[in-house]
């Protein structure tokens, strides 16, 4: 059981939500006030992607996330910023020639995968750690050792902690691979994700899994999409982990009734509290995950 609980809000992702929620944030200011609006409801940290404020489609701008993560810092509410680096690994084969590719690929390198990260230099980001199958299409996502061990290098000297997100077994794997390679400083925080095709399902058996192999003294938390967000959330903390919920995960707050960014966390709030343990603060959160001037 973990009493102390570390809970993140991912305020919008880069799936197709846009079209099936109005109240999915799109613009910079849209969300940076959904960021704003999760810490006020008692997240800790905010996990940060950009779109593109015309399309609506998930963004490697880093002019967008910049504009973002400086109107969250400009505000008077204390957040600790976690942005997406999981732009840019996106592969879609074509069907009449599967060595090219489709369109919806964006393939980048390392360190552009990362330009946004440096322009802003947040406490936390995103590290996906593996290779996956991503829905039922011939899309997959890209991440290959060395393009996550150059990853692991730049953000250790820029100071921001990568929050290791893994999807099956292997990812841990590798991930617990980078730890022992000094790539990863101590302690490593992990985001185990559940549900997301074709990743691990989402069960408590998985959850405990997952959490079994991570390496000794490792922060770590895990988050299940729809239906099962809230379910997951209150696994994690019985098993000893931190809590993900957000409209990037699942937009609805009960059986079709769309929810906000705030009604999630403070749903998530009150499983945890009635649950016995209580939430950190952003300042008590930094210390915990041991983040850059904690």
């Amino acid at each position: 059981m973990n009493f102390d609980v570390v809970l993140t809000c991912a305020v919008t992702g880069a799936g197709d939500t846009v079209g099936k929620h109005p109240g999915v944030p799109v613009t910079p200011e849209q969300i940076a006030n959904a960021a704003i609006e999760a810490a006020k409801a008692g997240a800790a940290v905010a996990h940060i992607h950009a779109r593109d404020p015309e399309t609506g489609k998930g963004s490697r701008d880093p002019a967008l996330f910049k504009e973002i993560v400086d109107r969250v810092r400009a505000s008077d509410t204390d957040v600790v910023i976690n942005l997406t680096a999981g732009m840019g690994g996106d592969w879609v084969a074509s069907d009449d020639d599967p060595s090219m590719p489709a369109p919806g690929t964006d393939m980048i390198g390392p360190e552009e995968r990362l330009a946004h990260v440096k322009e802003c230099l947040p406490e936390i980001c995103s590290l996906d750690c593996g290779t996956m199958n991503f829905g039922n299409g011939n899309e997959i996502y890209i991440s290959t050792p060395p393009y996550l061990r150059k990853m692991a290098e730049l953000t250790r000297e820029w100071g921001v902690k990568p929050e290791l997100e893994v999807f099956e077994l292997g990812h841990i794997r590798f991930a617990k691979q980078m730890v022992s390679e000094g790539l990863i400083n101590e302690p490593p925080m992990f985001q185990i994700c559940l549900g997301i095709p074709w990743g691990a399902e989402q069960s408590v058996d998985n959850m405990k899994v997952m959490k079994d192999e991570l390496p000794a003294g490792a922060n770590w938390a895990s988050f299940g999409i729809s239906r099962m967000q809230m379910p997951m959330a209150a696994a994690a903390v019985a098993m000893g982990g931190n809590v993900r919920v957000g409209l990037e995960d699942n937009i609805y707050l009960d059986r079709g009734v769309l929810a906000t960014n705030g009604q999630l966390v403070e749903r998530a709030v009150e499983i945890i509290e009635r649950m016995g343990a209580r939430l950190l603060s952003p300042a008590e959160a930094r210390k915990k995950l041991q983040l850059r001037g904690a």
